[in-house]
């Protein structure tokens, strides 16, 4: 993945891991400041910019990931494609091709905004906060799936039938349903209504 000003200021030069900043921002989504990763997730939270990711295949079934048990939020559950944070300056839409890339090692196909949504989610088992004001972007999954098994535990590809089954067996992320509601205007459009979205 090429190196843009936004990675290279959340990068150093010796291989150090520095500290993830994320960018605060208001209730109509416009930056105000910064903060450090963790911090912005304690309760009761800090409102940052994120970013939630949907694919599909051609059969318009949806492409899920169980989050690696090393994560340090929400590890061992299922989730949507990709989600994540920009760094401070970074568009969303370049930052969730990014984290699709580094995640899963494909570049998503015909990627393209679905909206916003603000939520405020506690994740009981970590005691961490998501204040989130999260971009929504949908698209294809055209290529061979590479995952970083330190960020992905699991992948499926499933029908809206299969999720259905899949959410009510086992755990999701806190923020899953909020986003796919909200994402699925788009959703709709882009697998068209025999998918069933």
């Amino acid at each position: 993945m090429p190196t843009t000003s936004a990675t290279a200021a959340n990068s150093s030069s010796n291989g150090a891991a520095e500290a993830i900043m994320l960018e605060l921002v208001d209730e109509n989504g416009t930056t105000i400041g910064t903060a450090e990763k963790l911090a912005a997730h304690q309760a009761p939270g800090q409102l940052h910019r994120a970013f939630s990711v949907f694919l599909f295949d051609e059969q318009g079934r949806m492409l899920l990931q169980r989050r690696a048990p090393g994560k340090y939020h929400s590890p061992g559950v299922w989730s949507n494609t990709c989600c994540g944070h920009p760094y401070p300056g970074e568009a969303p839409f370049a930052a969730a091709a990014r984290r699709t890339y580094e995640e899963l090692g494909i570049s998503p196909s015909l990627l393209a905004e679905a909206g916003t949504v603000r939520y405020n989610h506690p994740d009981p088992a970590s005691g961490l906060v998501e204040q989130e004001f999260n971009h929504l972007f949908v698209g294809m999954a055209q290529e061979q799936l590479r995952p970083d098994p330190e960020e992905v535990g699991e992948t499926a590809f499933v029908s809206a039938g299969e999720l259905a089954e899949r959410h009510a067996a086992a755990p999701f992320s806190a923020w899953f349903m909020t986003v796919l509601d909200a994402a699925r205007p788009a959703i709709r459009e882009l697998t068209g209504p025999a998918a069933g979205w």
